[in-house]
């Protein structure tokens, strides 16, 4: 695994965005969805959907049906959702059971995968029980979030994503004890790299997020810096008098926003307050992805503070930013356009530089051309 090199051009040259053809051609997106998404760490939910022995949740990979499952040890194992015997899937949705049986042929799996009976198996000609298992796929937990991996060969979440799993329990201390409080769900008529592009700088934060530069950051501290596949972005939050909701500055970091972006499609944000909300993507189509919005508090339990954060939030800083992504898709089809010059400041570094946007320009070319 190599993140490359980042930096501003070869020659003092202004390297330019991407070609219009990875936002707009399906053979691109084919392309992410068998190599890309199928060899990256993608979310699969919160650890707290499944606490006891038997719980379970489906959910998609990379076009890929998978469930996690809470073994009868304790441990969580995420599987391939699909029947050993005729390929039948397993798994609707979440729940609690038993053991796991194919609705098909009554094929039975323990919770850790392997093999149980099936009807008739004592009769069958050369049956080996033991040659039977449900494939398991890689998978991590950071802090009660379930990543999983489809390539058994990938490198560990900390190798990829260095100093994220620190910084988040150096800001969010409560963070083992969180549970998602809401899910939004945004659908966006766009690729989903002009979504994940978008939020991954901030150079058009001034004109555009009024709400967020008055009420949450502090402009002249913020700066985003790439390391490995993540891209740190941090800030101090407003004065107090400022601020659009109560903080207790009593606790370390509650003065400071904090953002891990994980690529390609995860990020772990935080709110002055150690107030922890996540973005998520999906994509659908080559021109449509949906992105959830996660909140989290201690338990789950009800907050009118957080109720109210996250509605703030969707009627600025996500309408803002949807208007602005659904523009660039469309603009993005106009004969009239060619990549342009990314702006990166003097040393990468600032609000109003576009070296983070580049970074992850160069990881995904080197994605695709694997």
């Amino acid at each position: 695994m190599s993140s490359g090199v980042v930096g501003g051009g070869d020659c003092g040259v202004a390297p330019r965005g991407l070609g219009v053809g990875y936002y707009l051609e399906g053979r691109y997106f084919l392309r992410e969805r068998d190599g890309l998404f199928s060899r990256t760490w993608q979310f699969a939910g919160h650890e707290s959907r499944a606490r006891t022995a038997g719980d379970y949740f489906v959910f998609e990979v990379a076009g890929e049906n998978l469930f996690c499952v809470r073994d009868t040890d304790g441990t969580l194992r995420a599987f391939y959702n699909v029947c050993q015997h005729r390929g039948h899937e397993l798994l609707v949705g979440e729940g609690n059971t038993r053991r796991i049986v194919c609705p098909y042929h009554s094929w039975c799996y323990e919770l850790d995968g392997s093999f149980r009976t099936a009807p008739n198996i004592h009769s069958a000609r050369g049956f080996d029980k033991s040659s039977v298992r449900l494939r398991e796929v890689k998978m991590e937990i950071m802090h009660g979030f379930v990543f999983v991996n489809l390539d058994d060969d990938a490198a560990p979440m900390d190798e990829w994503y260095p100093g994220v799993r620190e910084g988040l329990l150096e800001y969010v201390p409560q963070i083992a004890e969180l549970a998602p409080l809401e899910w939004v769900e945004i659908p966006e008529k766009c690729n989903w790299k002009v979504s994940v592009e978008n939020y991954c700088e901030c150079y058009h934060c001034a004109v555009n997020h009024a709400a967020l530069m008055t009420g949450v950051i502090k402009p002249g501290t913020y700066d985003i810096q790439p390391r490995g596949y993540a891209l740190h972005h941090t800030t101090e939050c407003q004065n107090l008098e400022k601020m659009s909701y109560p903080v207790d500055m009593s606790v370390a970091h509650a003065g400071d926003y904090r953002t891990w972006y994980l690529w390609p499609m995860f990020s772990f944000q935080v709110y002055p307050g150690n107030i922890l909300n996540t973005y998520h993507w999906r994509a659908v189509a080559h021109d449509s992805v949906t992105l959830w919005r996660g909140w989290h508090t201690v338990g789950g339990a009800e907050s009118e503070v957080i109720r109210k954060l996250a509605r703030q939030d969707l009627e600025t800083t996500v309408a803002e930013d949807v208007r602005l992504i659904e523009s660039v898709q469309r603009g993005l089809r106009s004969r009239g356009y060619r990549p342009g010059q990314l702006v990166i400041a003097e040393g990468g570094a600032g609000l109003n530089s576009e070296h983070s946007l580049h970074a992850v320009h160069q990881w995904m070319r080197a994605a695709l051309e694997d």
